[in-house]
């Protein structure tokens, strides 16, 4: 209990209440036996179109030449990719997705900022000295539409000024797309939704004045039963759905106020502040019966100073979801196992896993007087061990050269 607490005789201490320095010890996140370092991989240079069969987003495809093992332990080649967007190779883009400005890839990207209602164990409102227990993050939706991840700033990637998602994605292509190329987001705030939470599923921390909420922890499966529509018609994603809120054209956000997920029914398996996935829905005849995919992300806005000194903060946590829905957007990327500096061992195109954590993981962007935070990312040629990168003075990782080497092919699970 912290010295402030009990400076505050007033206030009652609820059994399922966590000091604010509580988050301050959890991680934020989210030997060699492989091939030899010198067998570097090779990059393809052609792409196939869009998705098909499937009522979605636009995609495209390509592939790089990589030695290492599949999921099951069979040894692989050659690696397949989808990411958003339009194919950046020169020449290769389809006269009826040329514009003015060059092939630019335009999403809308609804944000639709969810209320935590925590409720008694009989869904009865909850108060706490007085206090309702209910947290919006109403006031962090107008920094994240001010931030570097809708609005233009400078990267060396890019001609122009452009947005986060766009230079990691120009990064990986540069030298290959043309200046013009762009894949860009396009925001707008959806109405809010309320998750109702109820006493045993969820943690919670107190302001220091007594209002909820410094930060709320979740159940895993309670939060995701009540973020996806199989959980029924009334959970978050449904509704914006059924709403027209979001389609299957959009890229979309679902904002909560410093919400965090734990594991295992066990609060100390903390914590998780993101996820990027798509939700299903089934065809009809307006669609021609294809399966529609709606690509959306869970994003935590994290006050500054939660996770101690790892400046893991405010749009931190959506600058690495949208990141890697950009590089895989249905979560099927599958490349070479890989161990990274920061211990993660993997198989998948999670661009920001890799770096997570790491004491440089962070960079922070000046942008309209306010400081943001967002997390440097991993970059295609690091997954597919090409040496010499072919990205800007030669790095694996964007917009901070945190990698300086490419990854090295893994035996599976790194053994």
């Amino acid at each position: 209990m912290s010295a402030a607490l009990m400076a505050s005789p007033v206030r009652a201490w609820e059994p399922d209440q966590l000091p604010p320095s509580y988050t301050l010890g959890l991680n934020a996140g989210t030997a060699h036996m492989g091939f030899p370092d010198g067998a570097g991989g090779v990059l393809g240079n052609s792409a196939t179109g869009s998705t098909l069969g499937v009522d979605t987003i636009p995609t495209f495809d390509s592939y790089f030449y990589y030695p290492g093992f599949n999921t099951t332990g069979i040894h692989q080649y050659t690696w397949q990719y989808r990411m958003v967007g339009r194919a950046p190779f020169k020449g290769g883009e389809d006269d009826n997705d040329r514009h003015d400005d060059g092939p630019v890839t335009r999403f809308r990207a609804p944000v639709v900022p969810v209320t935590v209602d925590l409720r008694n164990a009989d869904g009865s409102p909850r108060f706490v000295n007085g206090q309702r227990l209910i947290s919006s993050p109403a006031a962090y939706v107008g920094p994240t539409l001010a931030s570097p991840i809708f609005q233009p700033t400078g990267y060396s990637s890019s001609f122009i000024p452009t947005q986060f998602t766009d230079a990691i994605l120009r990064a990986e292509f540069y030298g290959v797309a043309s200046q013009h190329w762009h894949t860009l987001l396009y925001p707008s705030v959806k109405p809010g939704r309320t998750m109702v939470l109820v006493m045993g599923t969820y943690r919670f921390a107190l302001n220091g004045d007594g209002t909820c909420c410094a930060f709320i922890l979740v159940d895993e499966t309670t939060f995701r039963d009540a973020l996806f529509p199989a959980g029924g018609p009334t959970t978050i994603i449904a509704q914006a759905i059924t709403a027209g809120d979001i389609t299957t054209r959009d890229i979309s956000t679902f904002l909560f106020p410093n919400t965090f997920l734990y594991q295992n029914g066990n609060p100390s398996q903390c914590c998780i502040l993101g996820f990027h996935n798509y939700a299903v829905g089934p065809g009809d005849q307006s669609n021609g019966w294809m399966e529609r995919r709606y690509v959306f992300n869970y994003s935590s806005w994290v006050t500054l100073g939660l996770f101690g000194p790892s400046s893991f903060a405010d749009v931190a946590v959506l600058s690495h979801e949208l990141a890697e829905t950009f590089n895989d957007p249905f979560g099927g990327n599958l490349v070479p196992w890989w161990l990274a500096p920061n211990g993660n061992c993997q198989n998948n195109l999670e661009t920001g896993d890799v770096i997570e954590g790491l004491p440089n993981a962070m960079k922070i962007i000046h942008l309209g007087g306010t400081a943001y935070h967002v997390q440097n990312e991993a970059l295609l040629q690091w997954f597919a061990g090409q040496t010499p990168s072919t990205v800007i003075n030669g790095a694996y990782s964007y917009p901070d050269p945190v990698l300086t080497t490419p990854s090295v092919s893994r035996n599976p699970s790194c053994k």
